[in-house]
Parts: structure tokens; sequence; C-alpha cells
């Protein structure tokens, strides 16, 4: 029997069958990775907060299947349908592809969101392969908005499918900033252990040995937790402000995760990205968040250089940042739904 979470602190085994319009969240994780916890955090309060007419009904991801059958039965001409947002649209994590597939050609008659993606079809055989079934399963949709949360992959989604596709920030993005107001002591390494990991471990040696100095602690570990077993939309906001409380206690955070240098953005943190194997942090920097002065990219493996963009962030001062206006083509969709159903 799937779980149906209606509230942050609820879940049901039966879906409401009110008259309220509903907001189907398909593809909610319950593993650990917390970015992609934090944006389906980040998701159900942007919808919360700009469109509290909608009832906000999550599907776990592991139960996509019993779930698409059991909203089938009760939805209506006024319902959206959605797939989380995240960075594994492509054929690099087809079980999450295939899950979307299913939703997308499964709910033809509704509206259906695809939140904030990064995209990335492999140049081989298996990833063409890939690409052509999400090609014939996401074209059975007229009603099918992908969102792309940085300009490679807006072109990506243009280029690769018929569907209409809009360009705002990963869904984090939307969370308000966090002063902690903690002493500042340690430098964070977040590093990947998958295989989209490209940084060199003997830079990365390096770089310890760079910031290493008296009463100030060097932690490596990565934003996906090996703390607990799963997630769900009950526990993953605690866990959330456990991690970012963790950033705001560091000096520095180096890393090559997006959601790190998100988190690092929402606690004045820091912080120095580097490169994944198909580019989406580094182009989602360079849309979104190049103006902000304490965070930077870089594929720099020189130490010299690499030590005076350190010392630049480290003294850079904090500023105020508002991306909620770039969320304004997603707003203008939903706006126009609730318009034609009112």
């Amino acid at each position: 029997m799937p779980r149906f979470f209606i509230e942050t602190t609820k879940s049901v085994s039966t879906l409401p069958t009110n008259s309220r319009p509903k907001f189907f969240a398909f593809g909610i994780p319950d593993y650990t990775n917390l970015g992609d916890q934090a944006v389906s955090l980040a998701s159900r309060k942007y919808i919360e907060t700009e469109f509290p007419e909608f009832q906000y009904i999550e599907i776990l991801e592991d139960d996509n299947d019993a779930g698409i059958e059991a909203v089938e039965k009760i939805i209506t001409s006024q319902d959206v349908v959605s797939f989380v947002g995240g960075g594994n649209m492509g054929s690099l994590y087809t079980e999450h592809e295939s899950a979307r597939r299913k939703v997308f050609s499964t709910f033809v008659n509704n509206l259906t969101i695809s939140f904030p993606q990064s995209i990335h079809f492999e140049e081989t055989d298996f990833g063409h392969k890939q690409q052509q079934l999400s090609q014939a399963a996401y074209s059975r949709n007229p009603h099918l908005f992908l969102i792309a949360r940085d300009a490679q992959s807006y072109h990506r989604m243009q280029t690769t499918f018929s569907n209409h596709v809009l360009f705002t920030p990963d869904m984090v993005l939307y969370m308000k900033a966090e002063d902690f107001h903690f002493q500042r002591s340690g430098a964070l390494f977040a590093l990947r252990r998958d295989g989209e990991k490209v940084v060199d471990d003997t830079l990365v040696a390096s770089m310890k040995h760079l910031l290493d100095k008296p009463q100030r602690s060097i932690i490596q570990t990565d934003t996906v937790l090996d703390t607990v077993d799963h997630i769900t939309p009950m526990t993953r906001e605690k866990l959330f402000q456990q991690e970012l409380a963790l950033f705001a206690h560091q000096e520095m955070i180096i890393t090559d995760r997006w959601h790190a240098m998100v988190f690092s953005v929402l606690t004045g943190t820091p912080c120095l990205l580097f490169g994944n194997s198909y580019g989406k942090g580094k182009h989602a920097y360079i849309d979104w968040l190049e103006h902000i002065d304490w965070i930077d990219y870089t594929d720099e493996t020189d130490l010299t250089r690499l030590k005076a963009i350190i010392d630049r962030l480290i003294g850079a001062p904090k500023h105020d940042f508002d991306l909620r206006p770039d969320f304004g083509q997603l707003h203008q969709l939903i706006a126009r739904h609730l318009k034609t159903i009112s």
C-alpha cells in the first residue's frame, strides 16, 4: 500500500477525495541524498506558500506504480501532476528516468510539471536508446512543461523534446537564507563518491594541507548521509536544518556538489565549487549565483591560484540576494492554470 504525504508530519494510505484542487508530487525520494531531499522540501514550501489553494500530496518514488494507479482513480481536470526536480534527468540514473516517463505518459490530460532539472543523455548507444525512450514517453503528454535549472539544460531540453520548456533556478534557491550566528572554525570538504566525481584525490589532499592550520578542523563528508537508512517527508526538514548548521560552522567549503554550494549560499558560508562529469554545477552557478561574492566556481588546479581564490572568498563581505523573482515563469504557469479552473 503506497503512502501519501499530505503534510510534512503526516502520511496516509488513501488519497483525499474532497473538492479542493490537488497538486500531486511524484518522485519524492526516501534515499539519503540531502540535496535531493532539500529539492523536495523546497518544492512543497513553494507551492504551499505561493499557491495555498492546492492540497499538496507527495508520492514516494518507491511507490511510483501504485501511486499512479491510486491517483488515476481520483484525479480531476483541476489537478496538477508534477515530478520532483534535481539533477537526474537522462541516462545516468535510469531508475529515476523510468519513473518519470511513467508519470508523464500517464497523466496526459492534466497540467504536468517537471520541476527544475539538469539533463544529460550520454553519447553512447545506451544513452541514445534511453533518450529515445524518454522522447517517446514525454511526447505523449501535450500538457507537459519541462523546467531547466541551467542554460545548458534549457538548450538540451529544447533540442531533445517537443514539449514546452521553461527556465528557473533550482528549487532550493527559493528557500530563505539563514544566519545561525555561529563562530566559524572549520573547513568542510563535501565531495562526491559516485560516477559524477572528477576531482583528483591528490588535489583534494593538497587543498586540505593548504587549509590546515591550528584551531581549524578539516572534515570530509558528502551531502549523501550514511548516518540514516532513509529519509521521508516527515524527517527531512530536521536533517536539512542540521546540515545547514554544519555548513554555518565552517570558514570554508570545498565541494563538487551543486547543492553543497546552495547550502553555502543559504548560510553565508564561503564556498569553492569544482566540476562534475557533465558540468551541471558550473552552468547553474553561472546562470544564478555568479553575483554572490562569497562563492565561486573553478577548474583551477594550481595551488597558488587556488589559495588566492580561497583567501578572497573567506574575506568576502556578505550581502543580500533574492532569487525568488527568477521563479516567475513557473509562477505564471501555475497561476494561469488556477485562473482557468476558478
